[in-house]
């Protein structure tokens, strides 16, 4: 029907008369547009034809193609030529929009309300006109969204990508020079190994490689031998070990750092009390590579075993018995069946620790110290005093290249081998248990690192009730009442805490970003999972691209890209939930695509066949079924976004200052009291989202008993 392209276009001819074409003060989405206007409040009803017959051409050539689209769309038939006329129309007028935004002069060239969205009503529209003109599938609401997928994805994270590479080459003059970003590249302060030949430090680069590839090995052992404890053990305590998984990821990531600080700095409980014992003076060991390394192995280890227990689980147990009625014990079982099939599980635990290890923020600004990584030089670069983008830039190309080589490796080398374990036919057997010897192993590794982490959220929430770490040890609450006071005064609540507008900040603004984040991956995976079009692996590779591009690198990109026209967004909170969506948008996709594989296609098929087209098939059919990964997928960017400081560091405002920046912040300035009293606030915030969730949904079903058997009797030959 044509009754849709009519709506869309009669919606851009209201945003062309009563919303602003051009930016107003603060960012294109504030409210103070309200004042700016449209074209109706500039010229008035009566000077509307006059200012757009002969005031701008570039305003009215959007105009006229808005109108033949309305003409186009209240068309019964709908007749080749003139829909090839009208797309002609569309794509002409988006390409003067955007011509003469970046030809005009100061805010002249910053796109307002009614430009942003005339510019996506055109595009949407030309779109609509091709699959009608027989192009694509002939569904106008799949080619759409392909399109828009596309595009969003292009704009917010190619473009500023783009950026990075174009002001890598540039200097603080503006003017072009390759030889000195290959300087900066080349530098011995990037590259220097003189840490590994005992002589000085070694560069930034460097020392972010060796982090990443220590704390991708131990988080790996440690979450391969939780995953064995989880499901080859009869552990009593699993209770305990699934919420010792939860905590580190809803835990903003310098609060880890924060409580080895406390533990182990130079006036933490450890250092102290052994000094005291053994007389020795306290030691500094904890700021620098080790101390980092142990900070992201406490915070990545839960994310390992998330990702391990489930591979674990997966592996049929039919496939372990069948090993030992064939005569091996449990340990040859485990080591010859078991783990080889576990191969693409330990590579993505490794794959992924490695990348998170190096577009780490917290941590290292927290525990580094005199050793600086990649991603805390960036930041400095930008807000040190020498204000340096271009070495800002090309450090952040250096990062990005890292993590994409091992992004690309991770998909080549897991793409070649099939590992299925699960199919179609009934699976009840036992889950192998670990013999003797693996028991000590996986015991020795996991029950002192449950005490340990048990121990340092101890230490967290001991730090935010006592006066001042480390020389007043009184327990108070001064630090939550300074944070979250609220008092009754002339009728109505007052906020009086110093945290609260942050805190109202974050939750707002995640609240925003979260379902938007989940449709936008939903809908990508509706795309890849039910629909066949030309080019679907590149643009599945596209989706999850932004995956493999570190916060830090999309904080840089975002103040490039977005600080200037055409899009002025830097200091307004939309530049904050763009960030949160194309930051967190691929687990989105990831989850939706899991989610839709174990729908059968014969519910589409047939909601096809009653003659409901894609657009209601997708929203009566798929997502109803879809409800536990919807709100996962919400839940799950909700927690990002509030947890995120990376990327969010660079882009916060005075007018929008997220909870994690702000706890920065305290830290910088030696408040501990008050940044671990914060960071409690927030963990238990977010583990209320969590427990409603578990219980709402509850767990993965497989069809299979969930319960560990015994090694099957040798049997007896004749």
């Amino acid at each position: 029907m044509n009754r849709s392209l009519q709506l869309i276009a009669m919606l851009g001819l209201a945003a062309y008369c009563l919303l602003p074409w051009y930016g107003v003060d603060y960012g294109i989405f504030e409210l103070d547009w309200i004042e700016a206007g449209g074209l109706l409040s500039e010229a008035g009803a009566s000077g509307l034809l006059r200012l757009f017959l002969f005031s701008d051409g570039a305003m009215a050539i959007p105009a006229i193609a808005l109108l033949l689209l309305v003409a186009v769309g209240s068309t019964p038939q709908l007749s080749r030529r003139l829909s090839m006329f009208s797309m002609a129309a569309t794509i002409f007028a988006l390409c003067a929009i955007i011509i003469h935004a970046m030809a005009g002069a100061g805010p002249m060239r910053s796109f307002g309300y009614g430009s942003t969205i005339i510019l996506t009503v055109l595009f949407l529209s030309g779109t609509n006109l091709w699959s009608r003109l027989g192009k694509g599938n002939r569904d106008a609401f799949v080619v759409s969204s392909i399109a828009f997928v596309c595009a969003l994805i292009l704009l917010f994270v190619f473009y500023p990508i783009a950026q990075i590479l174009v002001q890598a080459f540039v200097n603080k003059q503006g003017i072009f020079n390759v030889l000195g970003a290959l300087n900066i590249a080349t530098g011995g302060d990037i590259w220097s190994i003189g840490c590994l030949v005992g002589r000085s430090r070694c560069g930034v680069a460097v020392n972010s490689i060796i982090l990443g590839l220590l704390t991708a090995t131990s988080t790996t052992i440690l979450g391969l031998a939780f995953a064995l404890l989880m499901s080859r053990t009869r552990f009593p305590g699993k209770p305990l070990l699934r919420a010792l998984a939860v905590l580190p990821i809803i835990t903003p990531p310098f609060v880890i750092g924060l409580a080895l600080i406390l533990l182990f700095g130079r006036a933490g409980f450890v250092t102290d009390t052994i000094s005291n014992l053994l007389g020795l003076e306290a030691s500094r060991w904890l700021y620098g590579l080790w101390g980092i390394w142990l900070g992201q192995t406490l915070a990545f280890t839960p994310i390992a075993f998330l990702v391990l227990t489930g591979v674990v689980q997966g592996i049929s147990p039919s496939l372990e018995e069948a090993s030992q009625t064939l005569r091996a014990d449990l340990s040859a079982t485990l080591r010859t069946v078991s783990l080889p099939l576990m191969k693409p599980g330990i590579a993505n635990a490794f794959l992924l620790a490695f990348i998170e290890s190096l577009a780490d923020f917290g941590n290292p600004v927290v525990l580094g110290g005199g050793d600086n990584v990649l991603s805390t030089e960036i930041y400095f670069a930008i807000v040190g005093a020498q204000a340096n983008m271009m070495r800002a830039a090309v450090l952040s190309l250096i990062l990005l290249a890292l993590t994409l080589t091992v992004f690309i490796v991770q998909k080549r080398w897991l793409g070649r081998t099939d590992f299925t374990t699960i199919t179609g036919k009934a699976d009840n057997g036992a889950n192998s248990m670990l013999s003797r010897g693996h028991k000590v192993i996986v015991y020795g590794l996991t029950l002192p690192w449950m005490l340990f982490t048990t121990l340092i959220y101890v230490m967290v929430f001991y730090g935010s009730v006592v006066k001042l770490w480390g020389q007043d040890h009184t327990l108070t609450l001064a630090h939550y009442k300074e944070a979250f006071e609220v008092s009754w005064s002339d009728g109505g609540i007052w906020w009086k805490g110093a945290a609260w507008d942050s805190f109202w900040t974050t939750i707002s603004i995640s609240a925003i970003a979260a379902p938007l984040t989940a449709g936008l991956g939903l809908l990508t995976a509706w795309l890849l999972v039910r629909q066949k079009f030309a080019g679907r692996s590149t643009f599945e590779f596209l989706t999850m691209l932004s995956f493999a591009v570190p916060g830090t690198v999309v904080g840089v990109s975002y103040i490039l890209a977005f600080n200037n026209a055409p899009i002025e967004l830097t200091g307004t909170g939309t530049i904050l939930v763009l960030c949160f969506i194309f930051r967190n948008m691929p687990v989105g996709v990831r989850g939706g695509v899991a989610a839709m594989k174990q729908l059968d296609n014969s519910l589409d098929e047939a909601s096809l066949t009653l003659g409901a087209n894609s657009f209601k098939t997708l929203r009566h059919v798929v997502l109803p079924l879809m409800r536990p990964a919807i709100v996962s997928a919400i839940a799950y960017s909700f927690i990002r976004a509030i947890t995120s400081v990376s990327a969010v560091i660079f882009l916060v405002g005075a007018d929008h200052n997220m909870a994690t920046a702000y706890i920065i912040g305290l830290v910088e300035n030696g408040s501990y009291g008050l940044a671990i009293a914060y960071s409690t606030v927030l963990i238990m915030v977010m583990l209320v989202v969590v427990t409603v969730l578990q219980v709402a949904f509850g767990k993965r079903r497989l069809r299979r008993e969930d319960r560990i058997g015994q090694q099957l009797s040798r049997p007896v030959v004749a």
